[in-house]
């Protein structure tokens, strides 16, 4: 049966639960989804109009060219700023907070986002996304500064992501489940296809970039090392390895058919605690995950727990069914008391097609 519940629909049902709602979150979510709408148009036709995927893809272009994330970044800005719904923003594009300009009024929210999350697979024509988050802002607080935004990923309000694939989606949750919408492009609504999205508990797929292998640490060594023995392994079952280099698509992949994400820490860069953001990309994904039925960790503690210290603060992120997600912390704790025991297979130990005479 064709669905009839459109974003519009679904939110205002979701108002009528809090009798003292203004309107202004609404507002604001409409607006996110309405910039994302003139992003997709703009991804869709990026080479057509002489423009790519990332800033580095046009170093040494010259030219005017702005590249596709910091013209995603100018779309949410403009499309947010102006209807009083924000006190103010934050980008992972922006070193700093984005106040909204006089003469716009100021509303009750915090709005984060990583305007083109993938931003260098655009070139290759692979699906990329903006994620964003909504915090309330501090009572009191006029001219929100960076401390203001330094809240927990518990204390969101919500979080989503729209992805930009053979079709356009906005993936939502306001703390009551995980929905679902496609764009219907003939309509110009969202209409909600995927209710209730839900990540199986077991999964036997995983993501990670493989060539950092010679950088990870025991625990993430031990757990693929188990899941790539296959049958003849201690997990006794085959997994898929998928990794796109883009972390909406991962997520989107892992909603509709469980799996589990890692951007583990590494020792690539030991002045580096982990990869990911943990407010424009961590946070906004795990509370998605969570709301779904997963789980999100950095290995040794909840994401939505942790306390942030910067604007653009970084950490490792492991999320995903939640049973593959507690087996990993469970590595993560036995290594730390030196009691981890690393699967080794014949099969991956090193060999040569040549032997030495005696």
């Amino acid at each position: 049966m064709p669905t009839t519940i459109t974003l519009t629909k679904y939110l205002i049902q979701e108002r009528r639960r809090y009798p003292v709602a203004t309107g202004e979150f609404n507002a604001l979510l409409f607006d996110v989804a309405t910039a994302c709408k003139t992003i997709s148009a703009s991804v869709s036709r990026g080479a057509l109009l002489g423009r790519l995927g990332s800033t580095a893809a046009l170093e040494g272009q010259g030219g005017d060219k702005k590249p596709l994330d910091v013209i995603a970044n100018d779309l949410l800005l403009q499309g947010c700023e102006s209807g009083g719904n924000v006190a103010a923003m934050a980008s992972e594009e922006l070193e700093d907070v984005y106040h909204i300009p006089s003469p716009h009024p100021r509303g009750r929210y915090l709005l984060i986002f990583d305007p083109l999350d993938g931003s260098s697979n655009i070139d290759v024509n692979i699906a990329v996304g903006t994620i964003f988050s909504i915090l309330r802002a501090p009572a009191g607080v006029k001219d929100p500064a960076a401390k203001d935004f330094l809240q927990p990923g518990a204390t969101q309000v919500a979080a989503g992501y729209v992805i930009y694939g053979p079709a356009l989606m906005l993936v939502l949750t306001v703390g009551r489940g995980v929905q679902g919408f496609t764009f219907d492009r003939e309509l110009g609504e969202f209409m909600l296809t995927h209710p209730d999205m839900a990540i199986p508990a077991d999964s036997q797929e995983f993501a990670i970039n493989s060539s950092n292998e010679r950088f990870w640490e025991p625990p993430i060594k031990r757990y693929v090392d188990e899941c790539l023995a296959g049958k003849t392994g201690p997990r006794a079952a085959d997994f898929n390895m998928r990794w796109i280099a883009s972390m909406v698509a991962e997520v989107h992949r892992i909603l509709i058919r469980g799996g589990v994400f890692m951007y583990p820490k590494d020792s690539k860069d030991p002045q580096t605690a982990g990869r990911l953001s943990l407010l424009y990309q961590a946070n906004p994904m795990a509370m998605i995950v969570e709301q779904a039925g997963g789980a999100a960790s950095t290995g040794q503690q909840r994401i939505m727990d942790l306390q942030p210290t910067a604007l653009h603060q970084r950490i490792p992120v492991i999320l995903g069914s939640k049973n593959e997600v507690a087996r990993i912390d469970l590595y993560h704790r036995e290594h730390a008391e030196g009691r981890d025991k690393p699967y080794s297979s014949p099969l991956f130990n090193t060999r040569s097609l040549f032997t030495t005479p005696n």
